[in-house]
């Protein structure tokens, strides 16, 4: 039997893995704690994850000053571990696959960043959606929590499974459409090779 360890969810450092497990607390209704990475600023964190300096520091009073592994409040975006669905990214096999508590559910084919302007690898989270951009952004957009990085449809079907991106994960305008109907903002993204 596993005995499981009750954190404090303002002191949560993530998933805690006790006898080999990892156990996660009840964080629903929670925002997202972010751990702040070396050259981090409240600028550059608010643009990655699209939430004004202002609301930043609101859900951060008395923190002025940023240092690596120090944990801030995102406002506005759920708890990853609250949420079953995660997506896995394979920038060899050009696909994506979701999946819900751990178990296959999906994959679908993309197109992803050229040489000169690749796919970051990490892990990420759908933090906005926009419908409806237009253009080569196809029906849906899903920001990624790395500025400029989404995850979204295409005026140009025949680019998927193809590395002609400006970075961004392509799928088709049928795929990027399922796929929002299905995970909510706050959903884990790994970008792997």
């Amino acid at each position: 039997m596993v005995s499981i360890t009750m954190v404090n969810p303002l002191k949560h450092t993530g998933n805690q893995m006790i006898n080999g497990e990892y156990a996660k607390e009840k964080r629903e209704g929670l925002p997202l704690l972010h751990i702040v990475s070396p050259g981090e600023s409240f600028e550059s964190i608010s643009m990655d994850f699209r939430v004004s300096r202002k609301k930043l520091y609101r859900a951060n009073p008395g923190i002025y000053r940023l240092y690596p592994g120090q944990r801030i409040v995102i406002p506005g975006i759920p708890e990853p571990i609250t949420i079953p669905f995660s997506i896995k990214v394979s920038l060899g096999k050009k696909t994506l696959a979701l999946f819900n508590d751990g178990r296959f559910v999906k994959v679908y084919p993309v197109g992803i960043g050229k040489m000169l302007t690749l796919t970051p690898l990490g892990d990420y989270i759908v933090v906005n959606r926009e419908p409806a951009p237009g253009g080569p952004f196809g029906v849906m957009w899903l920001s990624l929590s790395k500025a400029g990085y989404g995850i979204h449809g295409t005026d140009n079907p025949a680019s998927i499974g193809k590395a002609v991106s400006h970075g961004c994960i392509r799928m088709h305008n049928r795929d990027v459409l399922e796929l929002s109907g299905i995970i909510p903002n706050g959903t884990r993204v790994s970008i792997e090779k």
